[in-house]
């Protein structure tokens, strides 16, 4: 988890933080997620789409946390929640929700094995079910993509 004040240097003419200072942070707290379980380096993949729902403002306290959902050999899905709060009402929002594909690798830079996910609580296997599926759906369309598919 990570969390930071939203200041002037972070927003565009509206006063809205910029997308790519959102995705910045994504980005990072989810590839602490991805490190932490392979316990080696792992590097950004892909980003599934991401839907800005709301607007954050300068002044709000930005809160992304990450956790990995699902792994496969050498790629982890790690899932990140985007919670924005008014720090002087305490109004908690939901601002975004994205899904990062990274890869461990090993010294050389070659992808390595990561340890899997055993999910336990109820949570746990729905976002490992619903990761399972993205998962297919991407591993179909790079198929396509690269001529492979029908």
């Amino acid at each position: 988890m990570i969390a930071e004040l939203m200041m002037p240097q972070h927003a565009n003419i509206m006063g809205n933080v910029f997308g790519g200072v959102l995705l910045a942070m994504v980005d990072r707290v989810a590839a602490v997620a991805a490190i932490r379980h392979a316990r080696r380096p792992a590097v950004t993949v892909s980003v599934d789409k991401v839907d800005f729902r709301e607007p954050i403002r300068v002044g709000e306290l930005v809160t992304a946390m990450a956790q990995v959902n699902f792994t496969g050999r050498t790629s982890m899905e790690v899932g990140v929640k985007v919670i924005a709060e008014n720090v002087l009402t305490g109004e908690r929002r939901h601002t975004n929700s994205c899904y990062i594909t990274y890869v461990a690798l090993n010294d050389a830079g070659e992808p390595v094995e990561v340890p899997p996910i055993v999910p336990e609580t109820p949570d746990e296997k729905r976002r490992y079910n619903r990761a399972a599926k993205r998962r297919a759906e991407r591993v179909m369309h790079r198929r396509y993509d690269q001529g492979r598919g029908e």
